[in-house]
């Protein structure tokens, strides 16, 4: 497309643009708008959406846009890159992950202009941005109180998301279900290859996750030919067969025993429960073979609490050799 238009904004080739999609009002007639950056190359091609803070307090994409968008001399050579660094604008003010009618923005898909105040972001997202694209990344982390291994998630059945989810290079990938009202389901819909990828955990930047996620949306726009070829080939992430959440079975004071990114073998113990006292109450052991991809930080739990979330891989000792091997070659001081 020759001009590409989001609300009264029309964007030629060859440009990079910051623009503000008028959303929502407050309570006060203030108006609110989503931030929206669009960097188009010199020719027509692949067009591909980059979102963060779907829910509000997923900060890490935030950061990862901010710096794909500075880097020094960044710019296609063709296609058209929308970065959208906050979606739920109330959920990043007030450091939610949900709208403030209590709602999920991803499960709100494809949502209406006469619905709830998230159904109707949620339709506005999918008409100015997700349509007009060919391809998207969706930036989260894990909740509050929870940390996720670097990972992508997606229909890894489908041959161009599969592509799509080795070349971004996360240590670990998911084949994932889609869930009723998400943005990835919505994109699929409307015939959109689209990656979930998620690092760390809530209101919290990790430099890990952030370096990461950077370098995939990179070696995407690399693959794509949006941009030049990367110097270095990523390596293909181990793919998960299944994974499942281990729930607390006591309410209790948690003593951690194993850690995000640890194999764990069947029926190895992840953590003891304890009261103020000092007692045992009860311990909580692996069900499979597997690595630790997801966890609960928080030292506290009630019973049926979701503590650890394992994935299992066919080769779970290399998959963890792979993540040691990323954090080494990581320097925590690069911008990349």
């Amino acid at each position: 497309m020759e001009i590409l238009t989001i609300g009264e904004h029309k964007i030629g080739l060859n440009s990079a643009v910051q623009i503000d999609l008028p959303v929502a009002k407050l309570y006060t007639n203030t108006d609110i708008s989503m931030p929206i950056f669009v960097i188009r190359g010199r020719s027509d091609g692949p067009a591909i959406f980059v979102s963060a803070a779907i829910h509000g307090d997923e900060l890490n994409g935030i950061e990862i846009i901010r710096r794909l968008i500075t880097r020094k001399n960044f710019k296609l050579k063709q296609g058209t890159l929308i970065a959208v660094p906050m979606v739920n604008v109330y959920g990043v003010v007030s450091q939610s992950r949900y709208f403030p009618d209590r709602r999920d923005l991803n499960r709100s898909f494809p949502g209406s202009p006469s619905g709830s105040l998230a159904g109707r972001f949620a339709s506005q997202f999918l008409t100015e941005i997700v349509s007009q694209c060919h391809y998207g990344i969706d930036l989260h982390t894990g909740a509050l109180h929870r940390s996720n291994l670097p990972q992508i998630r997606g229909d890894l059945s489908n041959n161009e998301n599969l592509a799509l989810a080795k070349i971004f290079g996360a240590p670990v990938a998911i084949d994932s279900t889609i869930r009723d009202g998400s943005l990835r389901q919505a994109a699929q819909e409307n015939g959109i290859h689209i990656l979930v990828y998620e690092g760390g955990e809530a209101l919290r930047f990790d430099e890990l996750s952030i370096q990461l996620g950077l370098k995939g949306i990179l070696n995407v726009l690399a693959h794509l030919e949006m941009i030049k070829p990367r110097k270095v080939k990523p390596k293909e992430p181990f793919i998960a067969d299944r994974s499942v959440w281990i729930r607390a079975p006591s309410s209790g004071i948690v003593h951690e025993v194993k850690k995000l990114g640890d194999h764990v073998r069947r029926d190895e113990l992840l953590a003891e429960i304890g009261d103020p006292f000092g007692h045992i109450l009860d311990r909580v052991y692996a069900s499979f073979s597997g690595v630790i991809i997801g966890k609960q930080n928080i030292p506290l739990v009630q019973e049926g609490d979701a503590m650890y979330h394992i994935a299992y891989f066919k080769q779970p000792g290399e998959v963890v050799e792979h993540i040691e091997t990323i954090q080494d070659a990581l320097n925590p001081h690069s911008s990349e």
